[in-house]
């Protein structure tokens, strides 16, 4: 059992061990929650699927991102749920539940990194580990209400972790507030330099915008573009994607899929897994693209982060809203989500398919639930973009 008593369904039901960490250190008397698709050791590493798990073995060494933060002093105190092998968006695990989003408990958490946002909006940690391929971090960050930042893809090492898309997965957490968010940036990327001009030219990506459900997220969000036009100036409308955010969706679902499968294809078949509904069929959607369709859409993702950088400079941040809505009913059907998702993929798959870094904020909020603005920067600019951020949440 975890260290702690999880009033939410937030960890994985494993004997705790004692995981070693650093007495003293920036992280030192924050404790620490991990997604289990990272290894720690002591643990083993069941990435939210039983079969999976009865196939593992206790792992022998940590996660590097995880060590990380162990060394500098944070304690973990035990693994959190994930969507079955990270492929999925709202954080309903077929075989572990639903973990309990507390901001708005009627509503979904978000995935796939349920477990690890459900622990740090309930307070059971200060800390959570997550991962972001498709928008892991950003969308239960927005949902929950809390600090997310999808990392310059790359940029922190996903060594001990289980892969989904190689070419799209990132390694990132979440945190309450922006002073603890920045220590662990400080952390992760301390030896990371950032040359470059001030982050100052704010744009408002009308296209993504024009994803949001209805008006009343407009106006939910308006507050929110108040406090950036604060710290920045009025943002310059701008068109995202000039040939449809859309079409950039289905290059980062196929390209996804195609890396999903190759990834974890053959334990498919050879293991047989039972698979919840959506996750199963998104796994067969890549096993049936071919590899000239994913070259050419991996030629296609070369000229989407060209006109990224283009429309970024070297001092662009680019303004959108990080999800369509707030979360989703936990009583939503299965195909009204797959309509959200594909919709929230839209604006999502922005930085996924450029590598760009992306933080959400929960400076929104609508029927009482939370709802997250975000921000995108260029490559390598991210502890730039927490500065940022941090501004513009204390302004």
């Amino acid at each position: 059992m975890t260290a702690i008593n999880d009033t939410v369904g937030a960890f994985m039901d494993y004997e705790h061990v004692e995981v070693p960490h650093a007495a003293d250190g920036p992280l030192a008397g924050l404790t620490l929650a991990v997604k289990d698709i990272f290894d720690v050791a002591g643990y083993p590493t069941g990435c939210g699927n039983p079969t999976k798990l009865a196939e593992a073995k206790p792992a022998t060494t940590t996660a590097r991102s995880v060590q990380t933060l162990l060394d500098a002093g944070a304690r973990c105190v035990g693994k959190t749920i994930t969507d079955e092998l990270a492929f999925s968006l709202f954080g309903q695990n077929i075989h572990y539940g639903a973990p309990v989003n507390s901001r708005a408990p009627d509503r979904v958490t978000g995935g796939s990194s349920c477990g690890s946002v459900a622990a740090v909006a309930a307070g059971l940690v200060d800390i959570a580990t997550g991962s972001d391929t498709g928008g892991s971090i950003r969308a239960p960050a927005s949902f929950c209400g809390l600090v997310g930042l999808r990392p310059t893809w790359g940029r922190l090492p996903l060594d001990g972790t289980m892969p989904l898309a190689s070419s799209l997965d990132t390694f990132g957490w979440f945190a309450r507030d922006m002073a603890t968010y920045k220590k662990v940036a400080a952390v992760l990327m301390s030896h990371y330099e950032e040359p470059g001009i001030p982050l100052a030219r704010p744009m408002l990506a009308t296209d993504a915008f024009a994803l949001l459900l209805g008006e009343r997220e407009r106006e939910a969000l308006a507050p929110a573009l108040g406090k950036v036009e604060v710290a920045l100036g009025a943002p310059s409308p701008v068109i995202v994607a000039e040939d449809g955010l859309e079409d950039w969706f289905w290059v980062f679902r196929r390209i996804q899929a195609y890396e999903a499968w190759q990834a974890h294809g053959a334990w498919i078949e050879a293991s047989k897994p039972q698979l919840g509904p959506g996750v199963v069929d998104r796994f067969f959607y890549g096993r049936d693209i071919g590899v000239d369709t994913y070259a050419a859409d991996r030629k296609t993702r070369v000229s989407i982060q060209r006109r990224m950088e283009s429309l970024m400079g070297e001092d662009g941040v680019l303004v959108l809203p990080t999800v369509p809505s707030i979360a989703p009913l936990k009583k939503t059907d299965h195909e009204s989500l797959d309509i959200f998702r594909n919709r929230a993929l839209q604006i999502l798959c922005i930085s996924g398919l450029s590598c760009l870094p992306q933080i959400t904020l929960p400076l929104a909020e609508m029927d009482g639930a939370p709802l997250g603005l975000s921000l995108i920067a260029p490559a390598g600019r991210d502890r730039a973009l927490i500065q940022l951020a941090d501004r513009i949440m204390g302004d």
